[in-house]
């Protein structure tokens, strides 16, 4: 294996943003084809970013940002944080205690790793499955955790969604919804509710996915919960800093749910033109992937590397040669390794989709040539 560990994830990115910052430097940010569906942005005016200090900032955008947001994600009340992963964790400090159990239930397997990461935090026990049939609460279960969308853009069943909310809900356990892409996907493409309006108690969503926003979190949900955890996250320095909460409120603002909905079309295409070529790529509500599975199943020569070490190399073809960035050259630890090739994006509305087959099948050819050379194959991810 080339990837063995998180620090080995971590030099991984750090090499990825140095190949951005070479493409936007002596190239231009058109360059660039951010088809991770996590691009993201920052949407601000001048005379927004003048207000942008420590306490001006939160109080002039946050009163706003509760009308925006609870219209975007339903519940009585939001509160913007750093990250997902820091709602996450400031829910689970607060309301998960030493010994008793967490369960979640999510459409496939694995769930984002900063579940069972906080679970560990604070000594429970922590149970997560995708079989609906093996869903089970036990005694002394303090949360139960869905997730609306995985990953990989799995999509949980909506009649599963409220059922297991009710299951939660007769024994008086809180729910929490891990909807990070899910808030739009599973409502724009999916036609399904937000998730406090389908009884979830805490819902939690990503800023930058499938939206202009920034890297960052917004949780909805009932107001007394949000009230506690919002004392756990002040605590740990867990909230979003007034940049942030700007852009947040005007990518929620900017949302276009027509770019999701345009997608669905430009998948088919993208995904009719790989057929010709490989057998493994599958198609997602907004674009089309490969797992790292399935990228070992395509190349078809003598090597000792591992399938996500595959996934890894392909990722930084594409950026290397191509300025077309998917997510395992650029994730953070512990994230999933199949490349996505999000087209709802931006970017991917500005690339030829012929010219996006090439350049996937040239970088094939190259996966080929460099797999049975190891060393070869660690310069191109650590560019060691």
């Amino acid at each position: 294996m080339i990837v063995n560990n998180s620090l080995d994830e971590v030099k991984k990115r750090e090499n990825a943003l140095f190949i951005i910052k070479n493409f936007v430097e002596n190239k231009g940010r058109n360059s660039l084809f951010d088809l991770t569906g996590l691009s993201g942005g920052f949407i601000a005016s001048s005379s927004e970013i003048s207000l942008l200090e420590t306490y001006v900032g939160p109080a002039i955008f946050e009163d706003e940002l509760q009308q925006v947001g609870i219209k975007h994600m339903g519940g009585e009340k939001v509160l913007p944080l750093n990250r997902t992963s820091s709602g996450i964790l400031a829910t689970i400090l607060t309301l998960v205690s030493k010994d008793s159990n967490v369960v979640h239930y999510l459409a496939e397997l694995p769930a984002h790793p900063s579940i069972p990461r906080s679970c560990k935090l604070v000594g429970a026990n922590y149970f997560e499955t995708d079989n609906f049939d093996e869903f089970s609460i036990p005694n002394n279960t303090s949360l139960v955790v869905i997730t609306g969308s995985t990953m990989d853009h799995k999509v949980i069943d909506v009649d599963e969604f409220k059922k297991i909310i009710e299951m939660a809900h007769k024994r008086n356990i809180p729910v929490m919804v891990d909807d990070a892409s899910g808030a739009r996907l599973r409502t724009v493409i999916f036609n399904q509710p937000k998730a406090c309006d389908l009884g979830a108690d805490i819902a939690i969503t990503s800023t930058d996915k499938l939206m202009p926003g920034p890297r960052g979190g917004l949780m909805a949900g009932r107001k007394d919960l949000i009230d506690e955890i919002k004392v756990k996250v002040n605590q740990f320095g867990l909230e979003a800093q007034p940049p942030a909460v700007l852009a947040m409120l005007n990518g929620i603002k900017n949302f276009k749910e027509d770019n999701l909905i345009n997608s669905i079309k430009r998948k088919d295409e993208l995904y009719e033109l790989l057929c010709q070529a490989f057998t493994n790529f599958e198609k997602t509500p907004t674009g089309v992937m490969i797992s790292p599975e399935g990228i070992s199943g395509e190349v078809k020569v003598s090597h000792n590397l591992s399938d996500n070490d595959l996934a890894f190399i392909l990722s930084f073809i594409l950026l290397k040669d191509y300025g077309v960035i998917t997510i395992p050259a650029v994730s953070m630890p512990g994230a999933s390794a199949t490349i996505r090739f999000d087209l709802s994006t931006n970017d991917a509305f500005n690339l030829d989709l012929k010219d996006l087959y090439n350049q996937i099948k040239f970088s094939f050819d190259k996966l080929k040539d460099v797999v049975s050379d190891e060393n070869a194959a660690r310069d191109i991810i650590f560019n060691c």
